[in-house]
Formats: C-alpha cells, sequence, structure tokens
C-alpha cells in the first residue's frame, strides 16, 4: 500500500509524506454461523427459516480495502464524542446497500490493536477494535483478513482481530489461529446457498510467517488456491468466492500476474462445473476493472473503502486512493441439481471516501442529491467498463 497524507482539522489540509512501498498513508445478524460450526443443510429449511422456492438466489455485495490511517482513527474519535472510537458514521452512506444484500463481503486490511491503545496508522497498523462492530452493524457478514498487513502486529494481533471480529459477529477468512481453523473453508448461509469464502495474499511486508505456523496467512498459490475450492465444495459449498490481495498499487489496469492468476483460477473445473464463482480483488488503492473471464466474474480491484488521503508513488496527492466500487452479484440456483449457480445480474456501485468529512459516499446517491461529483463517478465507471464489461451484462447500479 502506499503512504498518504493525515488529515488535519482543515479540510483537505493535508501533510504530503515520503511515498514508500507498503500501505501508508438498520443492523443485520450475521447470516453464518459461529466459528467452527457448520451451516445447515442448503435444502433444510430450518436454515433458512423456512422451505425457499426452488428458483430463490441471493445477492452478495462485496468493497474494498478498510484501512484506517491516523486520520480516520481521529475521525472516529470526533464521531465518538470522547467516548472510545465510532465508525459508524462512516459507513452510514453505504449502509442501505450493504445490509440490502443477503450476503455482504468487506476486507479488513489491517490488524486490531489492544483495547484502549495505543493505534497506529502507516507503516505498521493496529486499528482501533470499534472497526469491527461498525462492520456488523453496517451489514456486512463477513471480511477476508489476508493481506500485506495480516502481521503488522505479528501472531498477537493476527490473534486479536479474529477474536474481535469473533466477537463482533462478523465472520473471516484467510488467516487463522489455529491449523484446524485454517484448513476450515468459512462457510457462510445466504438465502438457501451455502457460500464459501475464501482468502489469499501476495505476501505481508517482509514478516515471516510466525515460526511453526505456515497456515497463519494464506499466501497467493494457484495449486493450493484450486484445492481449497474443491475441498470447500465437498464441505457443502454451493457458491465459492476467492478473495485475492493482489494488483500493482496506484495501476488501474490488471497487471499481468492478475491476468494470468484470474485465468487459471476460472478455468479449473470438477466434473465440468467451475471450482470458482467469483473473484474479489483488492490491495491496488485505485479501482480497477470488472471482466467475465471463461464465465466467471472477476473483480480485478475494489479500491479502497476507507482510507486517509492518498500520496502517490510520484509524492504527489492522488484522489484515485479514495475512489472504489461495491459490487454486488445476483446468483440463481440450477434448474439441475449439482450444476452452477449462475450470476444472472452483475453491477457495480462507485463510491468515494469524502475524507474532509470522514464518510464513505454513495456516489449515484449523492449526485442525486445534487453534489458535484458527476466526475469522480464518471472516472470510476470508465476504468470499471475498461475492460468490456458492459457487453457482459455488467451495470452501474443505484
Amino acid at each position: 500500500m502506499t503512504q498518504r497524507t493525515r488529515q488535519g482539522a482543515v479540510a483537505f489540509a493535508a501533510v504530503l509524506l515520503t511515498a514508500a512501498t507498503g500501505c501508508a498513508g438498520g443492523a443485520r445478524t450475521s447470516h453464518g454461523p459461529p466459528a467452527g460450526q457448520d451451516p445447515a443443510s442448503p435444502a433444510s429449511p430450518s436454515a433458512v427459516g423456512g422451505a425457499p422456492s426452488a428458483r430463490t438466489g441471493f445477492t452478495l455485495v462485496a468493497s474494498g480495502d478498510v484501512l484506517p490511517h491516523e486520520s480516520v482513527i481521529r475521525r472516529a474519535a470526533m464521531d465518538a464524542n470522547g467516548q472510545g472510537y465510532d465508525f459508524r458514521p462512516m459507513l452510514s452512506g453505504v449502509k442501505s446497500v450493504v445490509a440490502g444484500a443477503d450476503l455482504a463481503i468487506c476486507h479488513m486490511e489491517t490488524v486490531y490493536g489492544p483495547e484502549g491503545g495505543p493505534y497506529t496508522g502507516y507503516p505498521a497498523f493496529k486499528s482501533p477494535p470499534e472497526v469491527a462492530p461498525a462492520l456488523e452493524e453496517t451489514g456486512y457478514d463477513s471480511c477476508s483478513t489476508a493481506s500485506n498487513h495480516t502481521l503488522d502486529d505479528g501472531p498477537a494481533g493476527l490473534r486479536r482481530t479474529l477474536d474481535v471480529l469473533d466477537k463482533a459477529g462478523v465472520r473471516h477468512a484467510g488467516s487463522a489461529r489455529t491449523a484446524e481453523e485454517a484448513a476450515r473453508p468459512t462457510l457462510l448461509r445466504a438465502g438457501p446457498a451455502t457460500v464459501a469464502q475464501l482468502a489469499y495474499t501476495y505476501g505481508t511486508n517482509g514478516f515471516p510467517l510466525p515460526e511453526g505456523q505456515p497456515w497463519a496467512v494464506n499466501l497467493i498459490d494457484e495449486k493450493k488456491i484450486i484445492a481449497d475450492a474443491r475441498a470447500a465444495r465437498e464441505a457443502g459449498a454451493d457458491v465459492v468466492v476467492v478473495s485475492v490481495h493482489w494488483g500493482t498499487e496506484w495501476q488501474t489496469a490488471p497487471d499481468e500476474r492478475q491476468l494470468t492468476l484470474g485465468r487459471a483460477l476460472t478455468a479449473s473445473r470438477t466434473g465440468g462445473r467451475p471450482d470458482i464463482d467469483l473473484i474479489l480483488g483488492t490491495h491496488a488503492h485505485v479501482p480497477q476493472a470488472y471482466e467475465k473471464v471463461n464465465g466467471t466474474w472477476i473483480v480485478y480491484g475494489m479500491g479502497d473503502q476507507i482510507a486517509g488521503d492518498m500520496v502517490n508513488y510520484e509524492g504527489a496527492f492522488d484522489p484515485r486512493g479514495n475512489q472504489g466500487t461495491l459490487g454486488r452479484f445476483t446468483f440463481t440456483p440450477p434448474a439441475v441439481p449439482g450444476a452452477r449457480w449462475e450470476v444472472t445480474k452483475a453491477e457495480f456501485l462507485p463510491q468515494w471516501f469524502d475524507t474532509g468529512r470522514g464518510r464513505v459516499i454513495n456516489l449515484n446517491a449523492a449526485i442525486r442529491k445534487g453534489e458535484p461529483l458527476t466526475a469522480v463517478r464518471d472516472a470510476i465507471r470508465d476504468v470499471v467498463l475498461g475492460r468490456g464489461a458492459a457487453k457482459d451484462g455488467l451495470a452501474m447500479g443505484e
């Protein structure tokens, strides 16, 4: 991730920091069972509160990096009026979209610090644990936790983060406290379906995996991802979603590794059925394209959902670092048991983190209210559609 400036009391006032490689700078009940507990069979009416229609599908919403820089932490302290930290107002602008989905997935890029702090931003992040209940209240069911910052506070930070997410009722994938946890796919409920979330990262900023714990953080490995996807299917997953922390920072075009891995993962099949049904990318911190590859949707990069003001590798403020998208995919069950659940509607919703106000903005909603943000919205749209996704049915949602 790239370094960001620290937001001052005056909107848009910032101190430029030296660019560096690495990061800088209505409530809903969770659909998933507690960690370690397998969900009921999708065919069981009790698992979903009633016998589902044979053609009942579900909607899945996903968003990009949650990356609380020091300016973001200060904003949360202000929103809490001196009573700790409150991240709920930051996310309120997208709550209706997130909570309206049957399943919502975020990317929790940083680890949480101990209760009471200290909390830090770049280069080694330790975020207030109050982020987790804010994610839950916004409507997120699960978060990927595999990133280049997963080991910023060592094994203790990793364990603490997963403990806090568990307490908040938010499931997680990509890092683990035990070998048993690492081997168990994260299975989530979405309407009548069981959805597996798997998550992987390109690396951990040079921090080695904890001694004797090679399973602590999932690293990108094509063969492992495919094997894990097949194991998740065997464990009962109707739909397999892979969250991948990959790509080149500040580059809106997917890099060669993204393209190559994306092609390989979407081409993998068992018995004629794709092993992976959706790929969700994070890390680049700018919006990247959506593309349908081998019949499967890939979001190369969703951009940042929450982050401080961005300074790029040239040392200049770059507003793209606060732009992103929410992906929304409608899955429909197969007519024939055992066949693939198909994405019958694919949408992206442009969003922007207003660092002056410390709020995530649903751009289309804001534009309808008269805010002059059309140019920002259109810039995101052009990137998202840059690899021809419109011809495969991708549309801009509300």
